[in-house]
């Protein structure tokens, strides 16, 4: 989201979400932001071009102050407020004059409106007291295509902005009586009260009992009844099934070229829900940059053209991740019973967070029952299953939904009744030359093939996908074919044809009707993938519910008399050993309700610090509810990352922490935590590095000390501290890349293993071995993990505004590097001989200036704080400068450091 640079250095605060404005069925794309100066707010309407980086891009054309005279309405239609999942829209209200907006469905747009609500009610609280004055609107107006108010935009033909007069003139009688009544109503709703009533909620709630076991919770009695009702659930509820067409293609970065009916229509008859996943969207570096595609739509089109046509469906949501895309439709009878819908994203690429590879996630309540949909592309090539495995798990562990309720712990996949995954997932055959796979394939002896599946060797071994089940593969490879054909890959690679695209499901009462390829598409190199499932949903009796709800409360009743809740812990004292940078640790703590009562507990902030904990420890769950006589297991984990490390290195900080478990209407317990944590030079300084003459782990903890805190300061003595040029760490990494990785390809792009990098990062910090372990992909990482984690980036902070500012002039920039500190200065000579080294074998890496420059720039040039797209580019911009060879660059050449 941008908004002009002036808003932001006028306003002390600026929320925005992205808009569409309505003017007699045209849609335009907007961009909204509430901007407030002292106590007074304004909402400011800005067109943009599709993909908004820098001022230039956006253009200011309307200014809403938010006085007496401002409202917001909902004025959805009936069949829009059935759509869980449909866009809200919205009727913004000033003088005389109306813009109707329609906000994405979603917790921005929701949270947005809330600050819209809250601004116009503190309007209301002060009128007539105080009347807002507006004064500091002055030099918007003087920039905008609109005026003091909802004006038409003048001067720009492209821009058509929504003008729907009132009816009636201003003075009329007709008029008047109506300004009257909206100034009755409007001191009415001012009275204290937030016009939450107003806007609806995003999520829908339907008028089954079952949305009251879902319903945000706000005390412990409300929890007890919940707690029981879930445990009761089989009492009030039954089993209905519903049909489930999941569909997978990864589509190689090509348009829709021909009906997708063959595929999504395939069923004989209409299923009731649509899942519908895509990867490889888009494969172009703006789509990988900024997350922008036009594609988006054209696919979106064309699935939605390819649905069953025996039924109608509204579309319930999109997410989206770079390539990777699922869409979700349903029946349009069932929308209204679909509530609590949430979207999470993660990507898995390079460092663990580039969206080329990783997996985006749906999950929602249908009935009673809850369900996640998974969309993944894992880590490619034959060799890399380990970095597959890899991959599921950190997706697993990374993708959380948030709950309706603020005080319970965010929901992981695995939390759900029903869990649906499918993908690219990568997967290939082992240990089968390629004309063999092929004659199999051509015996249809997939038996044989499905032996040498990794995926199913995996899952055998119960590595991934543990409590997950995969129908029967009865349908030939669906990878790699010659593109518009049904030919194999015929290109120098020859890849081994394999079952890349996979559908996996997990929950009870779920029978596959049907799993197959759709062999007639020919657009990409994989061929798409169908799975139909029957899942049987769980349905509210509202009669056995009513009893049991009732029996249930009496019951409560009848249990809060003045019993105190009271709990055992299994241990208090935990103790971590040889803890190192980016490697878990975990132990277990036992929670059991020995009281009277059930309880409710919550590890709380000690006094004047944010947070429960220490931020390299967390405990999970970190709030929940136990019934009496009931146990929870709770994981207190510990991980050390690039924010934590550096003062750990130091010294300046230790493993050493204690939790309070509070229990509600009860006392609190003490929970002891220590470790030993084993420097690194990840997290250290380049200062500190340079001075360390060995292996940080074979060096005194008080030496390495000493010498970080003599690099701070900056006063180490040049004869006996004299540093070396650049760090020998850095230097094994970046010798080990020019000597076997310069013709590598996807370097920089495919990440590597994380027990590679943990034997990297060994070797590195004991000098262990000569020569770095590992794939040149781990390296690679590695090398990229030991820039970002560097406290003080190689261009340091205080040079990072001053880089922006000259970004644009190669000389300047040259310039600038001659004034480094030492230290600095010779490693980011040493990396961009190194970079331009590798540039020099692009025909065989198949690496260019327009791959490593947004690499490497956000590394070398960090922000102090977050980086918005403008920054981002001129960083690059910088950056690029030094990646063409000059006379004057250093060789890559050079000697290890003395």
């Amino acid at each position: 989201m941008v908004l002009y640079e002036h808003v932001y250095i006028l306003s002390s605060r600026a929320h925005a979400v992205e808009c569409v404005s309505l003017l007699k069925g045209v849609r335009e794309s907007k961009l909204i932001g509430l901007v407030q100066q002292n106590n007074e707010h304004a909402l400011f309407l800005y067109s943009h071009r599709r993909m908004a980086i820098t001022g230039d891009d956006v253009t200011l054309d309307e200014i809403i102050p938010i006085s007496y005279d401002f409202s917001v309405v909902e004025v959805s239609s009936p069949d829009e407020l059935a759509v869980v999942g449909a866009d809200t829209r919205v009727r913004v209200t000033f003088l005389d004059e109306e813009l109707e907006l329609k906000l994405p469905f979603g917790s921005q747009s929701r949270l947005f409106l809330g600050e819209v609500n809250r601004a116009w009610s503190d309007v209301c609280e002060q009128h007539p007291k105080q009347e807002p004055k507006f004064d500091w609107l002055g030099k918007y107006r003087k920039v905008s295509r609109g005026a003091r108010s909802l004006r038409k935009a003048t001067g720009a033909s492209n821009i058509k902005m929504s003008q729907m007069k009132k009816s009636g003139k201003a003075d009329g009688g007709g008029q008047k009586k109506e300004d009257e009544r909206t100034v009755c109503e409007s001191q009415e709703r001012g009275k204290g009260e937030v016009r939450d009533d107003l806007i609806r909620n995003s999520q829908h709630i339907s008028s089954n009992k079952d949305q009251m076991l879902r319903m945000p919770q706000f005390g412990l009695r409300d929890n007890l009844i919940k707690c029981e009702l879930l445990k009761n659930e089989d009492a009030y509820t039954y089993i209905q099934n519903y049909s489930f067409f999941l569909g997978t293609y990864n589509v190689n970065g090509q348009n829709p070229k021909e009906s997708l009916s063959p595929w999504l229509a395939s069923a004989a008859s209409p299923p009731d829900f649509y899942l519908v996943g895509f990867q490889e969207l888009d494969l172009s570096k703006e789509a990988f940059l900024f997350n922008d595609t036009p594609k988006e739509p054209e696919w979106m089109l064309a699935v939605y053209k390819s649905l069953h046509p025996d039924a109608k469906y509204a579309f319930v949501k999109l997410v989206r991740l770079v390539g990777i895309m699922l869409l979700f439709y349903v029946k349009k009878e069932h929308a209204a019973h679909i509530s609590e819908m949430e979207v999470e994203t993660v990507g898995t690429g390079v460092m663990g967070r580039m969206g080329n590879k990783g997996a985006v996630a749906i999950r929602f309540q249908f009935h009673n029952s809850d369900i996640c949909v998974v969309n993944c592309h894992l880590a490619a090539h034959t060799e890399e299953f380990e970095r597959r495995n890899q991959d599921f798990k950190d997706i697993c562990r990374r993708i959380q939904f948030r709950q309706e309720d603020p005080t319970l712990p965010p929901l992981t996949i695995m939390k759900h009744n029903v869990v649906l995954w499918l993908g690219d997932l990568n997967y290939r055959l082992s240990d089968l030359e390629v004309d063999h796979v092929k004659e199999l394939i051509s015996k249809k002896d997939f038996e044989t093939l499905c032996n040498h599946d990794q995926l199913k060797r995996q899952m055998d071994e119960e590595v991934v996908f543990v409590g997950f089940t995969e129908g029967e593969i009865d349908f030939q490879p669906t990878y790699k074919y010659d593109t518009g054909s049904d030919q194999w890959d015929t290109s120098e690679k020859c890849r081994v044809p394999a079952w890349c695209d996979r559908i996996l499901w997990r929950g009870k009462d779920i029978k596959q009707l049907n799993y197959q390829s759709h062999m007639t598409l020919k657009t990409s190199d994989h061929k798409p993938v169908s799975s139909l499932l029957e899942i049987g949903i769980k349905l509210v009796n509202d009669e056995s519910y009513k009893r049991t709800f009732e029996e249930i409360v009496r019951r409560i009743d009848r249990l809060e008399n003045d019993c105190i809740p009271s709990v055992s812990l299994s241990r208090s004292e935990f103790h971590f050993e040889r803890v190192k940078f980016m490697q878990h640790q975990a132990q277990t703590v036992s929670v059991h309700n020995d009281g009277q009562v059930p309880c409710q507990f919550e590890f709380i902030q000690k006094l004047d610090e944010p947070f429960y904990c220490k931020p390299w420890l967390t405990a999970n769950p970190c709030k929940g509810f136990l019934a009496q006589g009931g146990s929870v297991d709770i994981d207190l984990e510990v991980f050390v990352n690039r924010s934590t490390a550096p003062e750990l290195n130091s010294g300046q900080q230790q493993l050493e922490d204690i939790l309070v478990l509070h229990l509600e209407r009860g006392k609190d317990y003490f929970i002891s935590i220590t470790g030993s944590y084993l420097p690194s030079c990840f997290g250290s300084s380049l200062a500190t590095l340079c001075l360390l003459r060995e292996p940080i782990q074979e060096m005194p903890l008080d030496t390495v000390r000493e010498l970080s805190m003599k690099s701070k300061s900056q006063t180490s003595d040049p004869e006996t501290d004299k540093p070396q040029e650049i760090p020998k760490e850095l230097w094994m990494m970046v010798d080990h890349l020019f000597r076997y990785a310069k013709k590598q390809e996807d370097l920089f792009q495919q990440p590597g293993l994380r027990s590679e990098f943990e034997e990297i990062r060994d070797c590195l910090d004991t000098g262990s071995l000569d020569t770095l372990p590992g794939s040149n992909h781990s390296v690679a990482e590695a090398l990229l993990l030991f820039l970002d984690a560097l406290p003080e980036p190689v261009l340091p902070f205080s040079f990072y505004r001053q880089c922006l500012d000259i970004s644009a002039d190669s000389s300047q920039c040259r310039q600038i590097i001659s004034v480094l500190p030492q230290c600095h200065r010779n490693v980011f000579n040493y990396l961009t001989a190194f970079l331009q080294e590798l540039l020099k074998h692009a025909a065989h890496n198949r690496l260019d200036a327009s791959v490593l420059g947004p690499i490497f720039a956000v590394l070398l040039l960090r922000s102090p704080t977050k980086q918005d797209l403008t920054e981002k580019r001129k960083v690059k911009e910088f950056l690029q400068h030094f990646l063409v060879l000059t006379p004057s660059d250093r060789d890559i050449h050079d000697k290890p450091p003395q």
